[in-house]
């Protein structure tokens, strides 16, 4: 989403990095870009006005003028203040009651995916030890139920299943009376929403929290809708009271302005978004992470955790055994590619790297890991672990197995002998420090 944006600000710091000093008048023209670069991605206007202020003010400081490397000192105040303006010390936990079950209502405008988030913050509650109940309060919009039965038994979560002929409050009700007698300690109700704000909708949903007494009122908001997001969490604030936010589609083409003017405008806190369609995809919000992904500074922690659950740590310990035997073959090196499509679009992985923010899936070529994977699985195993005996021939008949050409398949032995010769040398170089070799075991 933060593409356009992330070039334009990198570019702003790479012309201050060849600025011996800062002066205010350098100053005010990387300012000005920084102005038209956020305002360009849809971030609101007095946002923009009182971020540029603080960071005005802290950049002509004694201690930035003094520095030795003055253009980093700007570049980490408009970190720090970039992240302090999405939440900095807001990790994103979700407040439970002290007697379950803990009731959470998502509310927003209709389309904004509410019922697709309740399946995933489900999941996600699920998986970190919690027994959801999720109960569709929908009765407006059509199979809006059977959206919530489907989507929730495909991640296997319980769904309060009703005809939808009661009143959405009776409904909320009965969700927690169910909660209570089969031993869920979350209740997530999906509210209805509307294509606009009116008062008979802020009405029911009223009426819903007080019967419930949620702990949490998380608001939904499609990001793609940029500045009405912002406008439609501040009229849902003032009549609800918001206790969080759950940005959808954070991994569309959207400019992203409302990820940056939501938590401002509102004073509530981004929880978790939504980066992907399946259910997985969908984690807790991290700003300092976000705004290092934004400046091309990388978010390190975030790959190392999409590692960490795509890796199994038996086959990262048998795939060092092998690696240190020089038992490494192609069948081990499509393995590894099937496990690194786990973590997402490879674009989405390489913006997690310092530097690398602004490199496009087509940049990448996601379809090239799965025409590897198709031409290594026309092989035959003893091809796999030993690919010198791919003679002419065989070569041939793995192309027609593969829908491949030959020339792919030599681009791809010699990219892999390049591979082992890498992987040999690194090997070679930590056995003389006594180490482990790097990301395979602890």
């Amino acid at each position: 989403m933060f593409e356009s944006l992330s070039e334009r600000m990198q570019g702003i710091f790479r012309s201050l990095s060849g600025q011996v000093r800062i002066n205010e008048s350098v100053l005010s023209d990387a300012l000005r870009e920084i102005r038209v670069a956020l305002l360009e991605a849809d971030v609101h206007v007095g946002v923009v006005r009182a971020l540029l202020e603080r960071v005005r003010a802290k950049a002509l400081g004694e201690e930035v003028l003094r520095s030795l490397s003055p253009a980093q000192m700007v570049v980490k105040i408009v970190r720090d203040e970039l992240t302090d303006l999405l939440g900095e010390g807001e990790p994103g936990r979700l407040k439970f009651a002290s007697r379950p079950p803990s009731v959470m209502l998502l509310v927003g405008l209709q389309g904004s995916g509410k019922t697709t988030t309740a399946a995933k913050l489900g999941l996600w509650l699920k998986g970190s030890g919690r027994y959801p109940l999720l109960v569709p309060a929908d009765v407006y919009r059509p199979a809006a139920i059977e959206q919530l039965v489907r989507v929730g038994k495909s991640v296997g979560l319980k769904v309060l299943e009703h005809a939808g002929d009661l009143d959405p409050v009776a409904i909320a009700r009965n969700g927690v009376l169910e909660a209570r007698r089969s031993g869920y300690d979350t209740v997530l109700v999906d509210t209805a929403g509307r294509l606009h704000i009116d008062d008979a909708l802020m009405d029911e949903l009223g009426r819903v929290r007080s019967a419930v007494e949620p702990v949490e009122i998380l608001f939904v908001a499609d990001a793609m809708t940029g500045q009405d997001a912002v406008r439609s969490a501040g009229e849902f604030h003032r009549a609800l009271g918001l206790t969080g936010i759950v940005l959808t589609k954070l991994d569309g083409d959207a400019r992203g302005g409302a990820a940056l003017s939501i938590r401002h405008a509102t004073g509530v806190p981004i929880k978790f978004v939504g980066v992907g369609e399946r259910p997985s995809e969908f984690e807790p919000f991290h700003p300092d992470r976000m705004v290092g992904r934004i400046l091309g500074m990388g978010d390190v922690l975030g790959l190392i955790e999409k590692a960490e659950e795509a890796f199994d740590a038996v086959e990262a310990r048998e795939l060092e055994r092998k690696l240190r035997r020089n038992e490494f073959g192609l069948g081990e090196f499509r393995d590894q590619l099937r496990t690194l499509r786990k973590m997402g679009p490879l674009s989405s992985v390489a913006s997690m790297l310092p530097g690398m923010g602004a490199v496009r899936e087509a940049d990448l070529d996601g379809d090239a890991v799965a025409r590897v994977i198709a031409i290594v699985d026309s092989m035959t195993p003893g091809e796999r672990d030993n690919p010198q005996i791919l003679n002419g021939s065989r070569k041939r008949r793995i192309a027609r197995g593969s829908g491949r050409s030959v020339p792919e398949i030599n681009r791809l032995l010699k990219q892999f002998a390049q591979i082992r010769r890498m992987m040999r040398t690194i090997r070679s170089a930590k056995g003389k420090r006594g180490a482990r070799l790097p990301f395979f075991g602890r």
